[in-house]
């Protein structure tokens, strides 16, 4: 679509610096903190800005342990590592402690949160999303334990930082005897029934990553009430030394403790966390009431149970409103038609008045490196990708877009993307 000469868009300029889809939001305590950091010659995996963030986070959440590692990811890895060893014991040298297990995973997410099942030799098993908040649906984790009496172990994802159905997903796994890996790498600060998600599986993780709620460029922490798995996880993070007076290794060890220059960052950023949450809020409910009028939903959560962080503000566009659009690899197209839109033309619509949208994560049973691992829905069990055509994940893919939540977009900038998208259904 040439946007330049396209009379929807007649008088709208681009924005002159760019609208992000969500950048830092600095403070200047960080800056005194690396600075601090700096002072002290402590530029290594070790100091206070680090000690200082893991109690911080623990007394935030109100877990036990907080363990300061370099990514969400990492932190991620060894959770599921942790947890493989938990269920099926030590490994042998560097096979992976799932060894071949399968395991249940949010199918409408990051790569990041499966691959780690792939690093410890594990088979993932993709759990299809319901509609009220877009994480994973409980009757088909049910279903898949129907299917898959043998699965001891389920990761959950918190997509967008709204929580999961919690109540049932628990329920679900206790009956089956499974552990719970909770991924709130996006919903850090969001709470469910009154509880901050990142407690509730038998291990959890958040991510400070460049675009979250809370920042260190980079960082991730494992977060558990068990001080042996907390300790175990931090031996493993340093490459798993043992205490000896040499370099004495009995275990397969990664290099992924937290910096203390990113825990300096890390530590200026998170006083402002309930800040930073208010401002998205703001955000998604002028988006919500901005785009009332049009065919089009926000992304979901139970107000009763949950308060989400409001991390991404995102929408889907009813299906008697969806334009022409196709996806196949790497590449798109898409139709205009009058009254109706897509998620593709809206995104370049954004993009070409300087302001950034992203698609819907692309589910991982789509991906190329997943085709051929099994889906199951609340309907059935697929191992094919016959299941896209009924996958509620697939759906939300199809009709869903992120929209620039940037916590400094002003009201005035966030109006003009609001007309912007009306003007895309004209």
């Amino acid at each position: 679509m040439n946007i330049a000469n396209d009379p929807r868009f007649a008088g709208i300029r681009p924005f002159e610096k760019k609208i992000w889809l969500a950048s830092p939001t600095m403070h200047g305590d960080e800056e005194k903190w690396v600075s601090d950091a700096f002072a002290r010659n402590w530029i290594t995996t070790a100091g206070e800005n680090v000690n200082e963030c893991e109690r911080l986070i623990a007394e935030k959440l109100g877990c036990g342990y907080a363990v300061a590692l370099a990514s969400g990811t990492g932190a991620l890895h060894l959770a599921v590592r942790l947890a493989g060893e938990k269920l099926y014991g030590r490994p042998q040298s560097a096979e992976g402690t799932l060894r071949g297990h399968r395991v249940f995973c949010s199918d409408l997410t990051f790569a990041a949160t499966v691959n780690p099942v792939a690093y410890e030799n594990g088979e993932a098993v993709f759990i299809d999303s319901e509609r009220d908040t877009w994480n994973m649906e409980p009757a088909a984790l049910e279903r898949a334990f129907d299917a898959f009496p043998e699965v001891r172990l389920v990761v959950l994802v918190h997509l967008y930082g709204t929580p999961a159905k919690l109540d049932e997903i628990r329920a679900v796994c206790e009956r089956h005897g499974a552990l719970l890996v909770e991924d709130a790498a996006e919903s850090l600060g969001a709470a469910y029934n009154g509880r901050q998600t990142g407690t509730f599986g038998n291990m959890s993780i958040i991510s400070f990553n460049g675009n979250k709620i809370i920042t260190g460029s980079s960082g991730g922490m494992f977060l558990t009430d068990d001080r042996e798995a907390a300790d175990r996880v931090r031996k493993w993070s340093t490459q798993s030394r043992e205490a000896a007076p040499w370099y004495q290794h009995e275990d397969i060890g990664f290099n992924y403790r937290m910096s203390n220059i990113v825990a300096g960052v890390v530590r200026g950023q998170l006083p402002h966390l309930g800040g930073h949450i208010t401002a998205k809020k703001r955000i998604y409910e002028r988006y919500r009431d901005g785009l009332a009028d049009l065919p089009v939903r926000m992304n979901p959560f139970d107000g009763a149970k949950s308060e989400p962080n409001y991390w991404l503000s995102c929408m889907t566009v009813d299906e008697t409103a969806m334009a022409q659009q196709l996806r196949s690899g790497c590449s798109f197209s898409y139709s205009s038609e009058s009254g109706k839109s897509s998620p593709q033309e809206i995104l370049d619509a954004l993009a070409a008045f300087n302001a950034e949208g992203r698609p819907i994560w692309k589910p991982m049973h789509m991906q190329p490196l997943y085709e051929n691992n099994t889906l199951v829905t609340s309907e059935r069990v697929y191992r094919d990708r016959s299941g896209d055509e009924t996958c509620v994940g697939a759906d939300i893919f199809r009709r869903g877009l992120c929209l620039p939540s940037d916590n400094k977009m002003t009201a005035a900038e966030q109006d003009i993307i609001i007309d912007i998208i009306h003007r895309c259904f004209r």
